[in-house]
């Protein structure tokens, strides 16, 4: 009998933190890019003919091939091919995307005879916004797929080991790229004669990197199988233990999945389509220009970064999951209707600074606590399609919320129902914690429980 490989390589500390650091490296640039143009909408409104019920359909284009049916598609890759195809996948779907934005935004395009041809159909959204969402869609799918694939990649390497902190970092790690390009895109901006073109161009660089990085992470993955094949382990494919497509019944079997999927949609609607309009509400709201409240904003993910990590050890080592997402909940709550009526009442800068950042706490109670219990629910062989079919079902929130925000926007002609809106996806989201408390009690799923066995 072959000796048994004593030490893997995600055993080393310093091996796995690194593979830690690649993989949130690239999604860093992801939420870079996502983000890229939320404080150029004033900008990009005047300079290409767009209004706020345009820039809601582009940003709603992110998720629309998701809704459709990709991220489904996108879990089955993923536990049928494994976390480095599927992350090199999604890697270059998100490079490619971000080329096909560029081009869109880009004032050359304009000049195009193609440009031409996508104005004279369905005249209300020009040409430039039609072929920047081709683009933000195929990023979006690139994006999504990344994200399961970066949380299930985790969950391989961490297992066992100080899993929750992990994500958590990832996480925060993350959500700097929002705070990033919030002071970034603005300053490039300014500094190319107020170009929206120059920042898209910069973040769909970097868009690259994180392609580079992945791929200096998938080098570690085969080298960790290989120990475990040589070790006499059982790998990510082992055919005993391959995925099958009748898997889902599984998943789709399970209460514990719908609550936390539902919560889910629910809680990240009220987040990232806000995200997509915070700039252009301090600006109306306080009065003041959108660089200033793009910085202003940029504030949102700093007590989120520090907070989540410490969050994630927490939940490690002492565990109540369900709690934390019970109080993440009402926070948001709270803060959406502090931007409904208290700051327009008293529109003050300090203000909407201490209500961006608690809603930061928020962001961080939420996510430390939810992507580390799904692996308590879900059997480990279709993790990633579990993951993939969470995202899913939040995309479709995703994809309709902003759609809806920019028609209600548009019909108002102010934010006081959009955040009435917010504030309730809030409320359903607290409702459907006391569920999932509920049914872990009488299950056992552990939830309330730390993930660091002694």
């Amino acid at each position: 009998m072959s000796e048994k490989v004593q030490k893997f390589l995600n055993d080393i500390p310093a091996a796995r933190w690194a593979a830690l650091i690649l993989v949130a490296s690239m999604m860093f640039f992801a939420y870079m890019f996502v983000d890229v143009m939320s404080p150029l909408k004033s900008l990009i409104e005047s300079t290409r003919g767009w209004d706020s019920g345009v820039f809601g359909t582009y940003a709603a284009s992110e998720y629309i091939l998701n809704v459709c049916g990709f991220l489904i598609l996108a879990g089955i890759i993923l536990d049928k091919m494994g976390i480095r195809f599927t992350g090199i996948l999604s890697a270059s779907l998100m490079a490619i995307g971000a080329g096909i934005k560029f081009v869109g935004i880009s004032e050359w395009f304009q000049a195009t005879a193609f440009c031409d041809w996508l104005n004279s159909w369905w005249v209300v959204m020009p040409g430039s916004a039609k072929m920047a969402s081709l683009g933000f869609m195929i990023f979006g799918c690139g994006c999504e797929m990344a994200g399961t694939t970066v949380s299930k990649a985790i969950a391989k390497w961490f297992k066992g080991k100080e899993m929750a902190l992990a994500m958590g970092l990832e996480m925060a790690i993350a959500r700097l790229g929002v705070f990033a390009v919030m002071w970034i895109s603005p300053l490039i901006s300014e500094k190319f004669d107020n170009s929206v073109v120059a920042p898209v161009a910069f973040c769909a660089a970097l868009m690259l990197v994180g392609l580079i990085f992945y791929c200096v992470f998938c080098v570690m993955d085969k080298t960790l199988d290989n120990q475990h094949i040589a070790a006499g382990d059982k790998v990510e494919l082992d055919p005993e233990e391959e995925f099958k497509v009748g898997d889902l019944g599984t998943i789709f079997s399970s209460k514990m999945f719908w609550i936390v999927a539902l919560m889910c949609v629910l809680y990240y609607s009220a987040i990232f389509p806000f995200q997509r309009y915070a700039t252009n509400y301090l600006e109306v709201t306080l009065h003041i220009e959108a660089a200033i409240a793009a910085r202003l904003f940029s504030c949102f993910p700093i007590l989120a970064m520090v907070l989540t990590p410490f969050l994630g050890a927490f939940l490690d080592f002492k565990g109540k999951g369900a709690t934390m997402l019970m109080i993440g909940s009402i926070i948001m709550i709270i803060c959406h209707l502090s931007f409904a009526f208290l700051l327009p009442a008293f529109p003050y800068e300090w203000l909407a600074l201490v209500l961006i950042v608690t809603l930061g706490v928020s962001f961080s109670l939420v996510p430390a606590a939810l992507w580390p219990s799904v692996p308590k629910i879900i059997d480990e062989k279709v993790l990633g399609s579990a993951y993939c079919l969470i995202f899913w079902v939040q995309n479709v929130g995703l994809c309709l919320v902003p759609l809806l925000i920019g028609l209600v926007l548009e019909s108002t002609g102010g934010y006081l129902a959009p955040m009435l809106i917010f504030s309730s996806f809030g409320v359903m989201a607290f409702i459907l914690t006391f569920l999932l408390k509920i049914e872990d009690k009488k299950k056992g799923y552990g939830l309330e429980l730390p993930n660091v066995k002694k």
